[in-house]
């Protein structure tokens, strides 16, 4: 069986191919930021922006590929239930890892299948993990490590990389934290099977 990837994020689509899950990408073009804004008008919290997400790539790819599975998913980092967005520079990149600094933050994915354009099923698991305390010179030193492309893509840090070296602790799924809580998406296609 095959399901779509509704993410142009390459760890998500490695992540399911480590799971041996079959899957083609098809990116959903949602503009993400345009949907943060006006969510967070409303006040809505992290969780429910990276629900929001997940659902609405997931029920746009969905909505043009009629009887697939389609998998959206959004990770969104969260502290003291402040949504931290993906930096747009170097600059914003450095103020976002000053305000993790020596501090205890959430990681929130959500993922969500739908099939012919509505949700069939959802979930959203939760990490948490504290930054060390570092000096300026040292936050700077581990920026210039990374290509801008993928600070703006991925966001501030990466636990698949140097990222790991940030943290006092993580307390979390490491595929979860990496973008996809993959045992329940295994488990959910596994229900699915056994229904169809």
């Amino acid at each position: 069986m095959k399901i779509i990837l509704a993410s142009a994020s390459g760890v998500r689509k490695e992540i399911l191919d480590k799971y041996k899950i079959n899957s083609e990408v098809v990116i959903s073009n949602v503009d993400e930021d345009q949907i943060k804004e006006s969510l967070l008008a409303e006040n809505a919290t992290p969780l429910i922006i990276s629900k929001n997400l997940a659902e609405l790539k997931s029920s746009k790819v969905s909505k043009n590929n009629p009887d697939k599975l389609v998998l959206g998913a959004d990770s969104v980092i969260s502290l003291n239930n402040e949504l931290i967005n993906k930096p747009k520079s170097r600059d914003e990149a450095l103020k976002i890892l000053k305000k993790l600094n020596n501090s205890k933050h959430y990681l929130i994915s959500s993922v969500c299948f739908s099939l012919n354009g509505a949700m069939i099923w959802n979930y959203s698991d939760k990490s948490e993990l504290k930054m060390k305390n570092f000096k300026d010179k040292d936050l700077i030193k581990y920026l210039d490590k990374i290509k801008t492309e993928t600070l703006l893509k991925y966001g501030v840090y990466q636990v698949e990389a140097d990222g790991l070296n940030l943290f006092e602790y993580i307390k979390g799924d490491k595929d979860s934290i990496m973008g996809l809580p993959v045992k329940q998406i295994m488990n959910y296609i596994k229900q699915y099977k056994k229904n169809e």
